[in-house]
């Protein structure tokens, strides 16, 4: 089990929520390990889940050398590694090796983050509820390939705001290391928008912005900031 990392990486999680646990990284801001999903067909696809403080996963496919899919979420993953036998419930679908056994996330400490920040976010209210937006994809001016944005929370919805501009470029994207030289997104990936309703929604009030909290930060001093958190 891999110990680097700053001391921010490595308070995320005590050693004994992550004992046993095979693969497991400690970044600056991140803690990664080996997950999976297992199909009855095509058996074990194997990923890397990465774990952020704000509650944001991500995983990292490899099922396969080379395989396209790059960072996907949860949900995205289990879809694609169970293929026609998705049922929708990642937390119990996807599992990580303990101590040499399979056991699912929902049944680890992993999740911890990621619940505090769906609670905070107002997804446990319903439906109704609008715990993110829909995904963004933005061209890069060199080579005009689009990118994916997920905008699941207050620390995303940052990352758009500081890139959607005239000169964004692929070098700039803020989360890994990614290039011009790195393939574009399939066409049939890109309709799919993430949003929480229905996977090729074009704009609805589960996903788009009509005026939330969520858009709004506490330290900005714009005027749209200031005045929607005096009117709140």
């Amino acid at each position: 089990m891999a110990a680097n990392g700053s001391a921010r990486g490595n308070s995320l999680f005590k050693d004994d929520e992550l004992s046993g646990i095979s693969g497991v990284l400690k970044g600056e801001d991140f803690v990664e390990v080996t997950c999976g999903s297992t199909s009855r067909k095509h058996g074990d696809a194997i990923g890397r889940l990465k774990i952020f403080e704000s509650g944001v996963l991500e995983v990292k496919c490899e099922c396969i050398q080379g395989c396209e899919e790059g960072t996907m979420t949860p949900s995205e993953f289990e879809k694609h590694a169970r293929h026609e036998e998705v049922q929708r419930r990642w937390k119990t679908n996807i599992w990580v090796m303990l101590k040499g056994r399979k056991v699912a996330l929902l049944n680890t400490s992993l999740l911890k983050y990621y619940n505090r920040a769906e609670k905070a976010s107002g997804s446990y209210k319903g439906r109704r509820a609008r715990p993110f937006h829909r995904d963004e994809l933005i061209p890069c001016v060199i080579c005009k390939k689009k990118r994916r944005f997920r905008l699941h929370n207050k620390e995303e919805m940052r990352l758009i705001i500081a890139i959607a501009n005239k000169n964004w470029k692929c070098s700039d994207f803020p989360i890994g290391n990614l290039s011009c030289d790195d393939d574009e997104e399939r066409g049939s990936r890109k309709v799919l928008r993430g949003c929480p309703r229905a996977p090729l929604c074009k704009g609805c009030t589960s996903c788009v912005c009509f005026g939330c909290h969520l858009c709004r930060f506490e330290d900005c001093n714009c005027r749209t900031c200031v005045d929607f958190l005096t009117n709140l």
